[in-house]
C-alpha cells in the first residue's frame, strides 16, 4: 500500500492549509483551457490517465461561494473509481497540493476530493447517473475541454462501439 495515499488519508484524514503555495504542476497541463487553475488541468490528466470517462468542468464561480469548480468524472467500476482518485490524488500531492479533504474512498461509488477552490468528483458510472450533479449545478456555466482532456482524440475502444 502506498504511504498516504487516498484510503489512508481517507480512512485518517488530516486538516491541510489551503494557502499553500502552488507551484508549477506538469508540462503537459500547456494545453489546458487558459481559464482554468493549472491543478485542475492536472487533475483532468491524471484522471485522464486512468481512463476516467465523460469528464466535465462545471464553472461555480457565479452561483457558489465554497468553490470555483466541480471536476466530475467517471470509472466503470469500484476499481477503476479509486484508481483514478489515487491517479489524482498523488499527482496533485507531488506537485505540492494535497487534498484538503477525502470522502467516499471505502465504497468508492462516489469519492470526493476537495482542494479548496475546486472539488473532484470520481463516481461510477450508475452512481454519477442517479445523483446527476450536472442538472442539479445545472445554473453553472460548462467549460469546453480540449479533446485530448476528453479523451475523444485518443479512444479507439469508445469510437467502435
Amino acid at each position: 500500500m502506498k504511504q498516504n495515499s487516498v484510503k489512508e488519508q481517507s480512512l485518517h484524514p488530516q486538516t491541510v492549509s489551503r494557502t499553500q503555495t502552488q507551484p508549477h504542476v506538469a508540462p503537459d497541463t500547456e494545453k489546458c483551457d487558459d481559464q482554468l487553475d493549472e491543478r485542475v488541468c492536472a487533475a483532468l490528466h491524471a484522471a485522464g490517465e486512468k481512463k476516467a470517462i465523460d469528464p466535465v468542468v462545471l464553472d461555480l464561480r457565479e452561483i457558489a461561494s465554497f468553490t470555483d469548480y466541480f471536476v466530475i468524472v467517471s470509472g466503470g467500476n469500484e476499481r477503476q473509481v479509486q484508481a483514478i482518485s489515487d491517479e489524482v490524488y498523488e499527482t496533485l500531492k507531488k506537485a505540492g497540493s494535497p487534498a484538503a479533504r477525502v470522502e467516499g474512498y471505502k465504497t468508492a461509488e462516489w469519492i470526493l476530493l476537495d482542494y479548496g477552490d475546486f472539488v473532484v468528483h470520481v463516481f461510477e458510472q450508475k452512481a454519477r447517473q442517479f445523483y446527476d450533479l450536472e442538472r442539479l449545478w445545472r445554473e453553472s456555466k460548462r467549460v469546453a475541454l480540449p479533446a485530448e482532456l476528453t479523451g475523444e482524440s485518443s479512444s479507439s475502444l469508445r469510437k467502435e462501439s
